[in-house]
């Protein structure tokens, strides 16, 4: 087996778990937020978030394995390593882009929710006001 092989199985081998990890992460702590933004809605928030982790690994996952031809060949254990820290460097900064992409994406709609909430009546209007009732 060649040393080019060998720089493709342990990159998937790290690469992929990585993304899974990630996923994993950002929708677990992710849900939160979530149900933040849809005002207690769990229902849609878990379906938003499953929505959002399936996408997630569709990019990342279809990233990782595109990203995985090699321009070189590699020799020697220098060159896989530093053939895998460029790769993972460039996955690990790809998973942080989107991690980024999707808080800005929806800090604005929870930003917009808290706004709606601090502008609506906190209870119902009476029918009538009496004054000078002190």
């Amino acid at each position: 087996m060649s040393m080019t092989v060998v720089t493709y199985l342990v990159y998937l081998s790290i690469a992929v778990p990585l993304t899974i990890w990630v996923a994993r992460t950002l929708s677990r702590n992710g849900r939160i937020f979530l149900v933040d933004v849809f005002h207690g809605n769990d229902d849609f928030a878990d379906a938003v978030n499953r929505l959002l982790v399936v996408g997630f690994y569709l990019v990342n996952l279809g990233f990782v394995t595109l990203f995985l031809r090699s321009g070189s060949t590699v020799v020697d254990a220098r060159g896989l390593i530093e053939q895998l820290s460029v790769k993972l460097g460039i996955v690990m900064v790809v998973l942080g882009v989107l991690h980024l992409m999707n808080v800005w994406i929806f800090n604005p709609i929870r930003r917009r929710s808290r706004l709606e909430e601090m502008t609506s009546p906190p209870v119902p209007p009476n029918n009538h006001v009496v004054v000078g009732a002190y």
